[in-house]
């Protein structure tokens, strides 16, 4: 099992190095499966959390929140839109990829829900899994990968490096772009 995992405190760090990375290895022909955060999307909810993901390698982008109205600060993750992203990753050739990108293990993937099962069947595939963790559930994530999960610094040039040993131990198919 190659799990590597990235958790800044900074605000949307994790999300913006994993989209420049995705981006980065797509631009170098490695097959990627997963989602990242749509750096592009700008956020409209005054709490920021209004969000946009694009499913890997080439799309779509999905909005996986929902505009719950004006003062609200609940949480705006759109259960169905969530699903949707969870479907069109599985309906993917994750047999392809050289290396599975999770752009949040959040609330949804603590409690056994959301790309659980997408992580898991990268895991059982010997795909490498990089995934971003917030504050919030590194001990759930914690718990999920038996203690197993490599941290990687916030640092884009070392998640690369990271990035680039673990699709390199793929098959050469898997590499192609």
């Amino acid at each position: 099992m190659n799990i590597g995992f990235v958790s800044s405190p900074e605000r949307g760090e994790t999300d913006r190095l994993l989209a420049e990375a995705a981006e980065q290895l797509l631009r170098e022909g490695v097959q990627l499966a997963g989602i990242v955060k749509h750096m592009d999307h700008v956020a409209r909810a005054e709490n920021g959390c209004d969000m946009q993901v694009r499913v890997l390698p080439a799309g779509p982008i999905i909005q996986i929140t929902q505009n719950l109205g004006q003062g609200s600060n609940a949480c705006r993750l759109d259960p169905g839109a969530l699903v949707e992203a969870v479907t069109r990753v599985e309906a993917g050739d994750l047999q392809e990829a050289s290396l599975f990108i999770l752009n949040k293990f959040g609330p949804e993937e603590a409690t056994g829900r959301g790309f659980v099962s997408a992580i898991g069947r990268a895991i059982e595939s010997d795909i490498p899994v990089l995934v971003g963790v917030g504050k919030a559930s590194l001990d759930a994530f914690g718990e999920f990968s038996g203690g197993l999960a490599q941290a990687l610094p916030a640092d884009l040039d070392k998640i690369l490096d990271w990035c680039r040993a673990a699709a390199a131990t793929q098959p050469d198919a898997r590499k192609r772009a």
